[in-house]
């Protein structure tokens, strides 16, 4: 009795456990997208038109720009969609089902590959970065995250002013025009970006795509897709890291013009440190850079400071060795003057004419020749010759010298021709 009493608890339908579906053999996704039953090495309609193929790009980050290498790098979603009626499959609620990377490589997916990269990389953290979504109709979302370096070929001509536009391209590697058409799928809309994106060198002015054939003289016509992004550089940072060096460095140069020319311990070693310090920051600078063969606007504005900062010290050369021939030619004539001479300023001209004797000097026994005993020097100079002693008025000849006229160009000129060049550089690559 107690036997049958628990058979027919066991057997009433409410203790019945209803089967796992999941366990189940027909519903494993093999069997429902009946990959066993088609050849998935061969793309979709196989020798009918070209299966045409979207993508949209969700760019993640822009991680650098090398200027060295002339490439950038960066992080991105590629999403392909194109529709392969061998993996429809019956379905009341029209829902998709979801995949990842395990189920990729036993279907057909498009063969991409990025045209002129360096380096790429699918994200395997913590899992392959790979999602493929198959709708009931045959309908297919293949989605990777991708890190690319691709080459980008940089004009430097007017650099740190410039503005780069480089080029992400997409192509099929394998399949020509007739059998694989890539195109964008929702247009110049398919690129979607990261408000967030930010780089410390360049401001991302904008992006934008574009499609075009490649053609290749052994396999034929491909198609390929573009992502264009413009770059503008920052250029705060060069203006406070060279220009306004290389100008602090010129205009130092310019001090020397106010140093007395018998300091030679002061003016050598102020030229020859704004030279060298010149030097240094064209090193500096040239260091970061590609050795192209052009020159650079950075390389124009350098090497011209650099010729102001050596013509002031070509400035000094010229006066010291003006004054040195000046006052050889002084010497020579007061050597054939049989004379006696006063002299003095202009103030001390006035002599009695009634006192028939003249103080004497002899010039060879003066070392300033008229110079003042604070070692500053007169502008100019003037030299009282009494030719004959017992004339009546005396004859007298006038010697005026100009010792600093090259100076006092030099103050006006040196500055005066640095901003005009500053204004016609700034013109032309601001």
């Amino acid at each position: 009795l107690s036997l049958s009493l628990s058979l027919s608890l066991y057997t009433r339908p409410m203790f019945k456990r209803s089967p796992d579906m999941t366990k189940s053999p027909m519903t494993k996704s093999e069997q429902l997208l009946r990959i066993d039953d088609h050849d998935f090495t061969m793309r979709p309609a196989f020798g009918g038109p070209p299966i045409p193929v979207g993508v949209d790009v969700q760019v993640e980050s822009l991680d650098t720009i090398s200027e060295v290498d002339m490439d950038f790098t960066m992080t991105l979603y590629l999403r392909h969609y194109w529709k392969d009626e061998r993996l429809a499959f019956p379905s009341t609620n029209n829902q998709s089902m979801t995949f990842d990377s395990r189920l990729v490589k036993k279907i057909w997916v498009p063969d991409m590959f990025f045209v002129h990269s360096k380096r790429s990389f699918i994200h395997d953290t913590t899992t392959e970065n790979v999602m493929l979504r198959v709708y009931p109709d045959g309908n297919v979302l293949y989605s990777l995250r991708v890190t690319v370096t691709a080459m980008c070929n940089m004009d430097l001509s007017r650099f740190p002013l410039d503005t780069q536009t480089c080029s992400l391209e997409i192509e099929s590697y394998a399949y020509t025009d007739d059998d694989l058409m890539l195109y964008w799928k929702k247009g110049n809309e398919s690129l979607d970006t990261d408000e967030r994106i930010s780089l410390s060198q360049f401001l991302i002015q904008k992006f934008h795509t574009t499609t075009k054939l490649a053609f290749y003289s052994s396999t034929g016509w491909y198609n390929r897709l573009y992502i264009h992004f413009t770059l503008r550089r920052h250029i705060f940072f060069f203006l406070l890291q060279t220009y306004f060096p290389a100008t602090l460095m010129v205009m130092l140069s310019w001090v020397s013009f106010w140093i007395d020319r018998r300091a030679v311990p002061a003016r050598v070693p102020l030229g020859i440190t704004t030279v060298l310090t010149m030097s240094t920051i064209i090193t500096g600078v040239n260091a970061s850079m590609p050795r192209v063969s052009y020159i650079k606007a950075v390389d124009i504005y350098l090497w011209v400071s650099f010729v102001f900062v050596f013509l002031s010290v070509i400035e000094y050369a010229a006066v010291n060795y003006l004054s040195t021939v000046q006052e050889r030619k002084e010497r020579k004539l007061r050597e054939r003057l049989p004379c006696t001479c006063e002299i003095g300023q202009p103030d001390d001209m006035a002599v009695d004419p009634q006192i028939s004797g003249y103080g004497t000097m002899d010039f060879n026994m003066t070392g300033n020749y008229g110079m003042p005993e604070n070692g500053g020097r007169p502008d100019r100079m003037l030299a009282q010759v009494a030719l004959n002693p017992q004339a009546r008025p005396r004859a007298n000849v006038n010697i005026w010298i100009d010792t600093h006229a090259i100076d006092k160009y030099s103050r006006v000129l040196f500055p005066g021709a640095y901003v005009l060049f500053n204004i016609i550089y700034w013109s032309i690559y601001s």
